[in-house]
């Protein structure tokens, strides 16, 4: 078994727990309403403009026998530098006023998932931040096209207004080749065991946001 084939054998029972939030399941089965759309682009935005500093601060923070990454990341920041921008374009799109949800504060789980990135890198080990990436990505590419049809089917809202989901789900399906081939380097096993533990706790982390969201009560997870 290669390592990545590993974490997602011990992350699948956290995976399986954020799939199955309601809200998650309302957006695949289009029955997202705008509000609860334009809640999940705000906590998204404020999540998402974090990216390019948690990757940046984590390059800075990995020992030099991990330093083969720091390439990686600077691959990682040229494809992710802007996608807050296009979260904006989205919730313009939607109607709602762009520069309110850049002034705004998200919710406290999302606040707190952020936190426990930064904690990762400064407190913890740095490579364990590679399991939120494989969180946001692995994520984004099994569920984010298909979420974004069916809530644009349900909703009526424009094409212009998933321009985040669509692009996010076709790119992150490349994005986790890439990431397999990083994460099979790895071959100390305090590296993988700080990776798999970050990625249990951003699946528990990011299916709290998602478990915040107006409508997600109507079911249990």
């Amino acid at each position: 078994m290669t390592f990545f084939e590993r974490l997602q054998s011990e992350t699948a029972a956290q995976r399986d727990g954020l799939l199955r939030s309601a809200i998650i399941q309302d957006a695949l089965g289009g029955r997202i309403e705008r509000h609860q759309y334009l809640a999940f682009l705000f906590e998204a935005y404020h999540h998402v403009r974090h990216t390019v500093p948690l990757l940046r601060a984590c390059a800075g923070r990995l020992p030099e026998r991990l330093a083969w990454l720091r390439g990686a990341i600077a691959t990682y920041v040229g494809e992710e530098t802007g996608h807050d921008e296009w979260i904006l374009s989205d919730i313009a799109a939607c109607g709602a006023d762009p520069d309110a949800v850049r002034a705004g504060r998200p919710k406290l789980e999302t606040e707190l998932m952020i936190a426990y990135a930064y904690h990762q890198i400064e407190r913890k080990q740095a490579v364990g931040f590679f399991g939120m990436v494989h969180v946001l990505e692995g994520t984004s590419s099994a569920i984010a096209s298909r979420a974004a049809q069916a809530i644009r089917a349900g909703s009526g809202l424009p094409a212009g207004a998933f321009t985040y989901l669509t692009s996010h789900g076709s790119l992150d399906i490349e994005h986790v080749k890439f990431f397999e081939d990083l994460m099979n380097r790895i071959d100390d096993g305090s590296d993988q065991a700080a990776v798999i533990d970050c990625a249990n706790a951003m699946y528990r982390l990011y299916g709290d946001i998602f478990r915040s969201l107006p409508g997600a009560s109507r079911r249990a997870a």
